[in-house]
Order: structure tokens, then sequence, then C-alpha cells
């Protein structure tokens, strides 16, 4: 028993290299060091700072004093899923430990990691106050176009434009990188991270299935849907996102609570089988003054 948890806990660094490696949204994540857990189980708390602008100065009285304010801005998770899984003892006897072994990695690599990015590029899509524009991109030069607006949209924000990463469909990436002239290629340059996004990750809105059979209605207007597959679909009214530019800046993107288990059959007062649980607890947010720092351009 005392082994089986021991190399259990050797594998949870591994499930986080399947997270960084497979996810297009962790080039967001946020500096862990700053974050505090907020009173309630489900409360982040970030720093926020505030200052004063440049005063006159007199030579004979010199500096006008100013002041700044470190406070902090309590955030509520709004990222909170998990599953349990149960593989027969016998199963995975049977497959030299293979199905229990692979369920972890390809559980967090195909289920969780995809909704993660699709949950938090649909977030920073719906926020207010974001810079947005729609179309159909049916070439090269279209892209570029959409993307040179989106540039000049921020600029003219005054957004850094240190740290803007562009997301994009890989197929209006190969768009652009198949352009005849290195100079129209040029615009990619001006980001200081391009990550392609399938589309499947890539909408302006998700539904987040319950992972049981919901119903709605009453009486005779009683319906019901089954969700036990669980999951995410394209919400309704959602668009296909082209590509979005992000200020690292911009979003309040951490993870709080992230919970990889393991129950070997010897604790499993119910059946003689290998219990696997994740749960992932974490916010998806965008500072409200920094809304400036997100452009989403999605189809018609």
């Amino acid at each position: 028993m005392t082994n089986s948890i021991t190399l259990f806990k050797q594998f949870v660094p591994l499930l986080d290299e399947v997270y960084k490696e497979a996810s297009k949204t962790a080039v967001l994540d946020g500096r862990p060091e700053l974050v505090q857990a907020g009173a309630n189980a489900n409360e982040l708390v970030i720093p926020k700072m505030t200052m004063d602008g440049l005063a006159d100065y007199s030579r004979n009285g010199g500096y006008v004093g100013g002041g700044m304010s470190l406070t902090n801005e309590t955030v509520t998770c709004n990222f909170d899923r998990g599953r349990m899984f149960v593989v027969d003892h016998m199963d995975n006897a049977d497959t030299a430990g293979v199905a229990f072994g692979m369920l972890a990695g390809e559980f967090i690599r195909t289920k969780v990691v995809p909704e993660l990015d699709a949950f938090r590029f649909a977030t920073y899509a719906g926020a207010a106050g974001i810079g947005s524009g729609s179309g159909t991109l049916n070439d090269g030069a279209a892209v570029v176009a959409a993307l040179r607006a989106a540039i000049n949209a921020m600029d003219a924000d005054e957004v850094p434009m240190e740290d803007r990463v562009l997301f994009i469909t890989s197929s209006l990436l190969g768009m652009v990188e198949d352009l005849d002239t290195t100079k129209s290629r040029e615009v990619l340059c001006r980001f200081s991270d391009v990550v392609a996004v399938p589309q499947t990750r890539f909408y302006t809105a998700i539904h987040q299935n319950s992972g049981t059979v919901v119903t709605t209605g009453s009486g005779e207007n009683v319906s019901t849907s089954d969700e036990t597959g669980g999951g995410y679909v394209k919400g309704t009214g959602g668009k296909d996102i082209n590509f979005m530019v992000i200020h690292r800046g911009a979003v309040i993107q951490f993870s709080k609570h992230i919970a990889p288990k393991v129950v070997t059959p010897e604790q499993n007062p119910d059946a003689d089988a290998w219990k696997f649980g994740y749960r992932q607890v974490g916010v998806a947010d965008v500072y409200e003054n920094k809304a400036a720092g997100i452009y989403v351009h999605h189809k018609a």
C-alpha cells in the first residue's frame, strides 16, 4: 500500500508536465507566489497597486508628495470540475498495469486541458470592454489586415507591446506563413508568443456538461438532456474564434487547487478496484481596468 502511494506521488509531477505540454493557455498563468488563499475555500487574493501621476517640480519647494497603495482584490474561483474513475483490479492486472497507469495522463491530456483552455478563452472573450472584430478571413492577406487592426487598437489604448500573446487557429496561421513575401509575415513579430489553437477549444462561449441527466421544465414541458459524458460543447450563441491577442498582465489566471488522487484496491471499501480521482479549482478573469489588453476576432 505504501509503495503504491509513493509511486503515485512520484507520478503527480508528471501530470503537471502533461498539463504544461498540452495546454495552450499555460503561457498566461500568473506568478503563484503573488497569490494568497482567500477567507473562503473558493477565493483567491490578488495584489493590486494604484499610484499618483507626475506633478510639477518646484525649484524652491522641491517635489510634490505622491501616494501609492497596494490593496488586495478578492476574486472568486469560477472553474471547479472533477471526475472519479474506477478500474477493476483484475482488468488492471491483465493489462500489466496499463489500464490504470495510462488513465491519469490520457484523462488530463485529452479531457482536462482542452476544457480548461476552452473555458479560459470563452471567459476572456466574454469580458466587458475588450477589443473585438469579426468576419470571415479567406486568405493570408485578410488575416494580416485583421491582425494589424488588432495591433493598432491595442497601440491606441497604450497596451504595452511586451507580453502580447497571439492565439490563432492553425489554418489561419498557416495562411500567414504561406504568404510569398517575408514582409507580409512580419506582423507575427509584433507578438512575444504565437500559439496555434485547435478550433475545438476556440469559442466565444461554451457549455460545460454536468455529468448527469439534466431535467428542465415542468409538467408537459419537461425535457431531459443526457450530459453523462461530461466535458464541454460550443455554447448557444457561441462563435468560432479566429484569433485572440492577450496581454499577459490583463488576465487573472491561477489554479488554486489541483488534486489528483488514487485509492488502491486495499483502501477501496466498495470494490476490488483502483480509483482515480481528479479535481481542479481555479480562476480565469480579466482585470477590469485592463480590458483593452484583450482583443478577440471571431467569425461573423
